[in-house]
């Protein structure tokens, strides 16, 4: 199937169609089924997706620039080698995704859930992640310099090698990470020190 740049779809089922190696621009998805698409190496700049269902999608070496993905669902969809570019995925939910190899540049990931995925070894400098549930992620060698974590919930995380420098942590339960070899700045070390009861003066 043939997407037109520029094009509105409201409610509609894309379900086990073809649409991929596709170039789209500016097309907005509302409400729409992408269950079981065939979405490999799709190029998007401009659009927007708002509650739109990915399940068992495959967006594998897909990129997206600028492109939103607001309260959308990604359910074993495959994003293997997937790039996201300066891209707003807020409130989407990812259950058992394909992320190996997956591409993030800054953009915003705020309210998303996304449990017990690897994630090892992104560069997730500058992203905007607040509120966002990451429990038993793998976040070992993560770079998060810069990035806005603010309330987000790290709990049983693993993040041996990451790097938090500059980063916001205001809210997050540092009492529930395990710090071992994790990059911290002066500030938040303090914070660290205030979550065990230390009287830091």
């Amino acid at each position: 199937m043939e997407l037109k740049n520029g094009a509105s779809y409201l409610e509609k089922s894309f379900n086990d169609l073809t649409i991929a190696n596709q170039e789209i621009k500016g097309c907005q998805f509302e409400k729409c089924s992408f269950k079981n698409v065939s979405m490999e190496e799709i190029y998007s700049k401009g659009c927007v997706f708002i509650s739109c269902d990915f399940t068992q999608a495959r967006m594998n070496v897909s990129v997206h620039e600028n492109t939103a993905f607001t309260n959308c669902r990604f359910i074993g969809t495959n994003l293997f080698g997937a790039e996201f570019k300066q891209c707003k995925m807020t409130g989407s939910t990812f259950e058992e995704v394909n992320t190996n190899g997956m591409v993030i540049e800054e953009g915003d990931w705020s309210y998303i859930s996304m449990r017990n995925h690897n994630l090892k070894g992104l560069d997730l400098k500058n992203i905007r992640m607040s509120e966002s549930d990451l429990s038993g992620c793998n976040l070992e060698k993560v770079d998060l310099r810069g990035a806005d974590l603010t309330k987000t919930i790290l709990a049983n995380s693993k993040m041996t090698g990451a790097d938090l420098r500059n980063a916001i942590v205001d809210g997050v339960d540092l009492k529930s990470i395990n710090l071992t070899r994790v990059h911290l700045d002066f500030g938040q070390a303090i914070l660290v020190a205030k979550a065990y009861g230390a009287l830091v003066e």
